[in-house]
């Protein structure tokens, strides 16, 4: 066995492990991404007798069905929407989403993958004839299946911290060493050429649940921790408390019958989208650019406490401004809003991207026009090259430059996830066009 198998002891795992991890299945349709989840939930002892004496199928039972709860997804055996579930052992609590397959339904898988903490990408061992063939003189192809690259790029390009690659069905093929050996070879170099860091790559069996909770001693030449071991110690995304204090306004409350004139007397509601508030603090408001000084936080129970990025806050100005929904309390001359920027998009319309067209661009809860100014390439996802484009086809990625109607504060999506990144939306059929990753502001407003 030659294959090079990537674990969390091998990458150096950092960070906070003991809170909830939030992770999602993805992959190709019928990689066995819910019959995984199922066997997660059963393993772990959270499904009830009676759950499971509700999703025989043929006098089997099919644990896929305990996770795809629509009529359409137990009709057409397939996942659409992502669906979340919750389970926890003795050393951990975890949230899943079962991200779907088809390529229709990325956009609900790129929705799932952006909130998540480590994505694990399904491999299914029996569609890739090549990774169990013996080479006898014929040109073998090591080829992945399009979805698993696809999914693979954009849990990479969203900053999911974790990646692991499940190679399921290896039950199914006669030399399952050999083949993952070859699969484990083939994913070690697609994400090397990716620049993917993977933090393991895992031989399992949802449907025996092999190495799935519980470790499946001498198979396959791998002798490393199960799936759920492995889940157990990788990290949660750390909150951007480094970069500068950024609030983006949600909600207004008004309470103007105080007679209490020393302050404001509205409590300005959100979430912390990066460094931290506390009283005394000098804020910025954007889109007015007025400032001033912040009297009190409240704490999302309504304790007065200073807050930190990610976390639920109610700020209260010393004095009366222009602040509404959409607005952000921003550190004074951390940001420049700029008006312009280029971005990497992945685009999830049926109707393809091209340049001159115009959505609505949302950041934190701020609408405002975006025009598609030029496109400057797509990546193929094959070959992983930059390729020049006139515009951007259903599930494609690439790099565009947007012209924005009003500015707003940026930064790189690499250094921060709330300020770099925005979704676009359709003006006319109100549609989710796009999710968009800011590489770089590139004009100051």
């Amino acid at each position: 066995m030659s294959a090079t198998i990537a674990t969390p002891a091998t990458t150096g795992v950092h960070g906070d492990t003991g809170t909830a991890l939030r992770f999602i299945t993805c992959g190709s349709v019928d990689d066995g991404k819910s019959t995984l989840i199922g066997r997660l939930l059963v393993d772990s002892k959270t499904v009830l007798q009676d759950q499971l004496a509700g999703v025989q199928r043929g006098g089997e039972t099919d644990l896929a069905l305990l996770t795809d709860g629509l009529s359409a997804e137990r009709e057409q055996g397939i996942t659409i929407d992502v669906a979340y579930r919750y389970f926890s052992t003795a050393k951990r609590k975890f949230i899943i989403g079962d991200a779907p397959g088809h390529e229709q339904y990325t956009r609900n898988m790129v929705t799932a993958v952006s909130a998540a903490d480590a994505a694990v990408v399904l491999v299914d061992a029996t569609k890739l004839a090549w990774a169990a063939e013996v080479e006898d003189g014929t040109v073998v192809k090591r080829e992945l299946l399009p979805q698993t690259r696809r999914h693979t790029l954009l849990a990479n390009l969203l900053r999911v911290q974790s990646i692991v690659f499940a190679v399921n069905k290896l039950d199914a093929i006669g030399d399952a060493g050999l083949a993952f050996e070859r699969i484990s070879t083939a994913l070690n170099a697609f994400a090397e050429a990716a620049g993917v860091k993977v933090a393991a790559i895992v031989p399992i069996s949802a449907l025996k649940g092999w190495n799935v909770a519980t470790r499946h001693a001498d198979w396959v030449g791998y002798e490393g921790p199960s799936l759920l071991e492995l889940l157990e110690d990788l990290p949660v995304t750390a909150p951007d408390e480094a970069v500068p204090f950024a609030f983006p306004v949600q909600w207004v409350e008004k309470f103007s019958a105080s007679a209490d004139t020393s302050q404001g007397r509205r409590v300005f509601w959100g979430r912390v989208a990066s460094g931290h508030v506390e009283p005394g603090q000098r804020v910025t408001v954007l889109p007015s650019n007025q400032t001033a000084t912040v009297a009190q936080v409240l704490s999302h129970t309504r304790q007065p406490q200073s807050v930190h990025a990610g976390h639920s806050a109610g700020i209260v100005l010393d004095r009366e401004l222009d602040v509404s929904r959409g607005d952000w309390l921003l550190a004074p001359e951390a940001f420049e809003p700029v008006r312009e920027i280029t971005a990497t998009v992945a685009w999830l319309d049926d109707e393809p991207l091209v340049a001159g067209r115009v959505y609505w661009a949302l950041q934190g809860h701020r609408w405002v026009k975006a025009k598609v100014a030029r496109i400057v390439d797509r990546v193929n996802i094959t070959t992983l090259e930059s390729e020049p484009a006139t515009q951007l086809e259903a599930n494609a990625i690439g790099d565009v430059v947007l012209a924005l109607q009003q500015p707003l504060a940026v930064l790189p999506f690499a250094q921060s996830r709330a300020l770099g990144s925005l979704v676009l939306v359709d003006t006319a059929s109100h549609r989710t066009a796009a999710a968009v990753l800011v590489q770089t502001p590139a004009a100051k407003a």
